[in-house]
């Protein structure tokens, strides 16, 4: 049985990590169906948005450490190299990470470790009101590795990062919502629905706005602001190509109006 599964349905990528067993711990099997699976995700036209979530009680629990410890602990410096270009979760923390389809996270339980790191690199984070998150590598003796630190410090601040990262303390999903690490918070049997609430609200909007506002915020990160601004109105600017669609959605606005 895979351990990563993907449906397609009504412009929506359904992409389940399934190891229930094992919390969904990301091993080597599962990141290769991944990688696989965003890669078809990407060049599928025939889907816009995909919501990645996890079967059973658990979100991800991060890297699987019974086949993650002995694949590293006699790594050398150039397998370190060579895993640069080669994120987890299929490459959406790192190597697939400029997919410009958005990418919703259903968080339905735990996601810790390389579970939290693998939900920072969604776009868009809904949270049950059950879900658990944490750096737990460091009780490992291990720090994050896969975008945890560099996305911590992007989206909820210097501080926050600095104080999960060093005490490896659980976070709950209202906390975490308060450090805008997740945008909404809902019950468990809600999580589903409400990934695609946001996936049918991005739906009703120009495709090509949304992609092209996807890669200039990533562009825009750590640029200097006349850089951005720069980056921004090239990018806006020259992503409504011939203007047919604009015309057209202009054309049932003035209808409506």
């Amino acid at each position: 049985m895979p351990k990563a599964i993907c449906e397609k349905k009504n412009r929506i990528a359904y992409v389940t990590l399934s190891r229930p067993d094992a919390m969904n711990a990301l091993d080597d099997e599962m990141n290769d169906q991944l990688w696989a699976i965003w890669r078809d995700f990407n060049d599928d036209p025939t889907v816009d948005v995909a919501i990645l979530t996890g079967s059973g009680k658990a979100f991800c629990a991060g890297a699987d450490l019974k086949t993650f410890i002995p694949k590293w602990e006699h790594a050398n410096m150039l397998d370190a190299r060579r895993n640069a270009a080669h994120g987890i979760g299929g490459g959406i923390t790192r190597g697939q990470h400029r997919i410009t389809k958005p990418i919703i996270a259903a968080i339905n339980g735990h996601a810790i470790g390389g579970g939290f790191e693998l939900a920072l690199a969604c776009d868009i984070r809904v949270a049950a009101d059950s879900a658990k998150f944490g750096v737990f590598e460091v009780r490992q003796g291990l720090h994050q590795g896969d975008g945890g630190l560099v996305r911590l410090v992007a989206i909820a601040g210097i501080a926050v990062a600095l104080e999960l990262t060093l005490t490896g303390r659980e976070l709950l999903s209202d906390e975490a919502l308060r450090f805008g690490l997740v945008n909404k918070v809902v019950p468990a049997d809600q999580v589903l629905s409400t990934a695609e609430n946001y996936a049918n609200m991005i739906l009703r909007n120009s495709q090509q706005a949304i992609r092209s506002a996807k890669e200039t915020i990533l562009d825009i990160i750590g640029r200097s602001l006349d850089d951005a601004l720069r980056l921004e109105t090239i990018n806006g600017y020259s992503s409504v190509g011939d203007f047919s669609e604009v015309k057209e959605r202009l054309a049932k606005f003035f209808k409506k109006s």
